[in-house]
């Protein structure tokens, strides 16, 4: 017994610091000390008393499945601790300085909290996102609502709008042009229509006078002069038809890009002023009501409000005159080329003047498709 009460003093643990680092007690009094605490449970083993201090020392002393084996020699620096419970129950070592328990966690906990943190995070990130798509949409409504009780206002004459006489003129006056100028392109896409199936029938009727003097020896000549004659008319027409569908593309330009372009910028323009207006009239709303704290603070928020689209206002009232000036000089400038050029081009071939016809395409930098130059080559379309 005397044995196994030594075995189990000597696997009671040296005490360490918070540093990891063997106690500050010299290596002598240590030894002592364990040769007092031999003597004393071998004096009293024999005597009843020294039985139950024994089983009080057996009962209260360190639970091996709980204690740590340090390492590194004896009265040098601790190099770590290895738990003697590596199956079952979490690592531990006891403090000395305060007599308790410390766990060691491992790598299995890391690995839960930082999947834990994650999908925190990415359960935030999505509240955001979230969060973010309300306030949107409530900025959205509220604006709508705003829009939509000026122009109610406005059409029953209840509500005041901000008008400016000057350039809602020159307004007008761009959509009566566009209007007139599309049906232009109408008729001048009509005409193309018309005159290419005319050229067509032209040709035909060359190729058939041809097949006929060569059919007919009594009526060669008569024959020959009229395949010759619609063979002319034919080539002076594709000549024309250039002009014509150049000068079609350029008013499609004008009027499906330039002028549309503008007209995107004006409708932009006017949603800014129904906007400035609702604001405006909300601000001067709250104005005329009471000036407790709540109202006060809806009031500067108001302002703040009226201020912004104020500003977006008149940004779009700056562009939409400068566009207005830019497309009114371009219009002067292309259709001023255009109409030229229609005009030379119609008057030559109607007078049969086919030098007069080729110089004016020349002029205008015009290149005629060689027949069947519609279809891409092979090597186009590779």
């Amino acid at each position: 017994m005397t044995d196994s009460i030594m075995s189990k003093a000597a696997t009671m643990e040296i005490p360490i610091n918070s540093n990891g680092d063997t106690g500050t007690l010299p290596e002598d009094d240590s030894l002592e000390q364990a040769a007092k605490l031999q003597w004393s449970l071998g004096e009293k083993v024999g005597s009843p008393r020294g039985t139950r201090d024994l089983q009080q020392v057996m009962v209260s002393g360190p639970n091996l499945n709980e204690t740590s084996i340090v390492s590194g020699g004896y009265g040098g620096t601790a190099e770590g601790i290895i738990p003697t419970s590596s199956i079952k129950g979490p690592a531990v070592r006891y403090n000395a300085d305060f007599n308790k328990r410390i766990p060691v966690t491992g790598i299995g906990s890391n690995m839960h909290h930082s999947s834990s943190s994650s999908s925190m995070t990415a359960e935030e990130a999505t509240k955001g996102v979230a969060v973010e798509k309300i306030e949107q949409m409530k900025k959205w409504g509220l604006n709508t609502y705003k829009c939509t009780k000026q122009m109610i206002s406005e059409r029953f004459g209840r509500g005041s709008r901000t008008v400016d006489l000057e350039l809602e003129a020159q307004i007008e006056v761009l959509r009566d042009t566009k209007r007139k100028y599309e049906n232009v392109l109408r008729l001048a896409r009509a005409l193309t229509n018309h005159f290419y199936n005319m050229v067509q029938t032209q040709h035909a009727l060359g190729d058939t006078f041809a097949d006929l003097s060569q059919k007919s020896p009594e009526l060669r000549d008569e024959f020959g002069y009229n395949a010759e004659t619609q063979k002319l008319l034919c080539k002076n027409g594709e000549t024309l038809l250039g002009a014509i569908n150049f000068f079609v593309s350029s008013i499609n330009t004008l009027v499906n890009k330039t002028m549309e372009d503008t007209l995107m910028t004006i409708k932009m323009y006017e949603n800014a002023r129904l906007e400035f207006d609702a604001y405006r009239s909300d601000l001067e709303e709250l104005s005329m009501g009471p000036r407790d704290a709540v109202t006060m603070a809806r009031i500067d928020t108001a302002q703040q409000q009226y201020q912004v689209h104020k500003d977006k206002y008149e940004r779009l009232r700056s562009d939409v005159i400068i566009k207005l000036k830019f497309l009114e000089e371009n219009k002067v400038k292309v259709m001023h080329k255009q109409l030229l050029l229609f005009h030379n081009a119609i008057s030559a071939y109607f007078a049969g003047n086919q030098q007069q016809l080729e110089q004016t395409l020349k002029q205008f930098n015009i290149k005629l498709r060689p027949p069947g130059a519609d279809k891409p080559s092979w090597l186009e379309e590779q």
